[in-house]
C-alpha cells in the first residue's frame, strides 16, 4: 500500500471493511474494530486519518510501536493482523495501517476477553449464540480436510487469472478491501488458502489447474436424461476443475439442456417459453454443493441430473454437525463443512452468510410457481430435487403455433379436463369439430396437451408434470 491508496480510502470514508482513527491514542477502540473485522470479513484500521477523511498523520516512535504490539497481545487467539507504515509526503509524519485478515478456522476472536462483530460501520458485542456457534465450528474444524497442506502443489499449479478475478470481484462487491495485494500469493494469504508459504487443499479445490492423480474428487458429473428417469441418456459429461470453473460449466450445461416451461399467460394467446427452473435457484444449489461437500472422499464429486420434469443436484458428504434436512427449510445456523472454500465463494459475491441459501432456493422456486424443492440425505450424500408445476415442452417448439392453437391453449389454461363442446363454445369463428380435434391432436404431439376418454366422453387438458 502507498500514500495514494490512503488518499483513495480516506476519500471513500469508513465502511464495513475500513475504520479511520486520527491517532494511536484511540487504540482501545481500534482493538474492538479489529476484533469485529476478524470475526466477519476482515478489514483495515488506519491511524492518522480522521473520521471525516482528513489525512493528518502522526509521529511514530518506539513507544507507539510498543503500544501497538501490546494491543495485538490482547487478542485471543493470536490474530492474523499485519502492520504497515506509510510516510506522509514532505513531512516526518506517518500513517499506520493494521489489516485484519479473515480466518474462519480460528474464529471467534476476542479482544480483552470480549468478542465483537463489525455491523456496517459500527462495532457491536457478539451475542452469546453467535459466539457459541463460531466456537463449535472451531472445535469441529481443527482437522478439516480443506485446511491440510496440499502436498506436491505449488502456486504455479493454480489458475492465476482466476485468483486475480476473485480480487476484482471481491473489491467490486465490497467484500474485499482494496489493499488485498496485487499478487496471487498475497491474495491467497488473505483468503487463508496459504499458510506459512504452503498451499492448503482448499487452495487447489478453489483455484487448481492440476488434479490427477491426487485429487480426482474435484469433479462434476452432468447428465441430461430422456423422459423422467435414468433409462436413456441424451447427453452426459464429466469434468475435473476448480470450483469456479465447475460452477461455470454446470450453468452452461443447464442453459443448453434445461427443459422449457411453456406457460399460457392470462389474456395473451402467445405461449411464453422460459427455463423450467429459476437459474438463480439452481446456481445457489450448485454453490452449496461445492462449498458443503466432503472432499476427503477421493471417489466423490458433485452430480447434476436433468430430466423432462425435474432436476437433481447431489454432493457427497453428510449435512454439517447439528443440522437436519428439516432445518434447511427454515432459519438455521450456518456451518459450512469447508469454511475456507465457502469464504472464497462469499468474497466473489456467489454466496450469502447466515444459512439462508436453502431458504432462498425455496423462495425462488415458489415465486416461479413450482412446489418447494425436496432436500434429501441418503447414502452419505446430500441432494436437492427441483420439481416442476405447469405443463412442459421437453424440447422447444421449432415452429410457430397458429392463432387457433394458441387460442385453445389459452382456453385450457387454468382448467381441468375439458370436453370438446366447452372448447368449441369458447372459440371465436367456431370451426368444425373435426378441425378442433385435428388441432388438439397436433398440440398433443407437441407435448402441450393430453386427452382421455373416447367419443363424446373425451376430455382434453394442458399437460402437467406428474406429482
Amino acid at each position: 500500500m502507498n500514500f495514494a491508496d490512503i488518499v483513495r480510502l480516506a476519500a471513500q470514508g469508513e465502511s464495513e471493511t475500513v475504520e479511520l482513527k486520527s491517532s494511536t491514542g484511540q487504540l482501545p477502540r481500534a482493538g474492538k474494530a479489529l476484533c469485529g473485522f476478524l470475526n466477519r470479513q476482515g478489514g483495515l484500521v488506519i491511524f492518522g486519518v480522521g473520521p471525516n477523511g482528513e489525512i493528518g498523520g502522526q509521529i511514530v516512535s518506539d513507544k507507539t510501536l510498543q503500544d501497538v504490539a501490546a494491543l495485538l497481545r490482547s487478542f485471543e487467539p493470536q490474530p492474523p493482523i499485519s502492520i504497515e507504515r506509510i510516510p506522509v509526503p514532505e513531512s516526518s509524519l506517518e500513517i499506520i495501517v493494521l489489516e485484519a485478515q479473515t480466518r474462519t478456522d480460528l474464529a471467534p476472536f476476542a479482544f480483552e476477553g470480549r468478542a465483537y462483530e463489525r455491523l456496517g460501520t459500527t462495532v457491536a458485542m457478539m451475542s452469546q449464540g453467535r459466539y457459541q456457534e463460531l466456537l463449535l465450528n472451531r472445535i469441529h474444524n481443527q482437522h478439516r480436510w480443506e485446511n491440510q497442506p496440499a502436498e506436491g502443489y505449488h502456486i504455479q499449479d493454480l489458475d492465476e487469472d482466476e485468483i486475480l478475478r476473485t480480487l476484482r470481484l471481491g473489491i467490486s462487491s465490497g467484500r474485499m478491501p482494496e489493499s488485498s495485494g496485487i499478487g496471487p500469493a498475497d491474495i491467497l494469504d488473505r483468503l487463508g488458502l496459504r499458510v506459512d508459504g504452503h498451499l492448503l487443499n482448499a487452495a487447489v479445490v478453489t483455484f487448481g489447474r492440476r488434479f490427477l492423480p491426487r485429487l480426482p474428487q474435484c469433479q462434476l458429473r452432468m447428465a441430461r436424461f430422456k423422459g423422467t428417469d435414468k433409462t436413456e441418456f441424451l447427453d452426459q459429461n464429466q469434468i475435473l476443475g476448480h470450483g469456479f470453473r465447475l460452477l461455470e460449466e454446470a450453468l452452461i450445461f443447464l442453459r443448453r439442456h434445461l427443459p422449457v416451461a411453456g406457460r399460457v399467460q392470462p389474456g395473451i394467446f402467445e405461449r411464453a417459453d422460459e427455463p423450467l427452473f429459476p437459474l438463480e435457484a439452481l446456481r445457489e444449489a450448485l454453490v452449496n454443493a461445492f462449498c458443503h461437500r466432503d472432499y476427503s472422499y477421493s471417489g466423490g464429486g458433485v452430480s447434476l441430473a436433468v430430466f423432462d420434469d425435474s432436476l437433481e443436484i447431489w454432493s457427497d458428504g453428510r449435512l454439517p454437525f447439528g443440522i437436519t434436512v428439516e432445518d434447511l427449510r427454515g432459519d438455521h445456523l450456518s456451518r459450512p463443512r469447508n469454511p475456507l472454500i465457502a469464504e472464497a465463494f462469499f468474497r466473489r459475491g456467489l454466496v450469502e452468510r447466515w444459512g439462508r441459501g436453502t431458504q432462498k432456493i425455496i423462495e425462488l422456486c415458489t415465486r416461479a410457481g413450482h412446489p418447494e424443492p425436496e432436500f434429501l440425505e441418503q447414502n452419505a450424500a446430500v441432494g436437492v430435487r427441483f420439481l416442476a408445476s405447469g405443463y412442459i415442452a421437453p424440447l422447444r417448439v421449432s415452429h410457430d403455433l397458429t392463432f387457433r392453437q394458441r387460442e385453445i391453449l389459452h382456453l385450457l389454461a387454468g382448467k381441468g379436463p375439458t370436453p370438446l363442446r366447452v372448447i368449441r363454445a369458447g372459440l371465436e369463428n367456431v370451426p368444425s369439430d373435426r378441425t378442433i380435434q385435428i388441432e388438439l391432436s397436433h398440440l398433443k404431439r407437441l407435448g402441450l396437451t393430453d386427452s382421455g376418454g373416447r367419443g363424446r366422453s373425451a376430455v382434453y387438458w394442458l399437460k402437467r408434470n406428474p406429482k
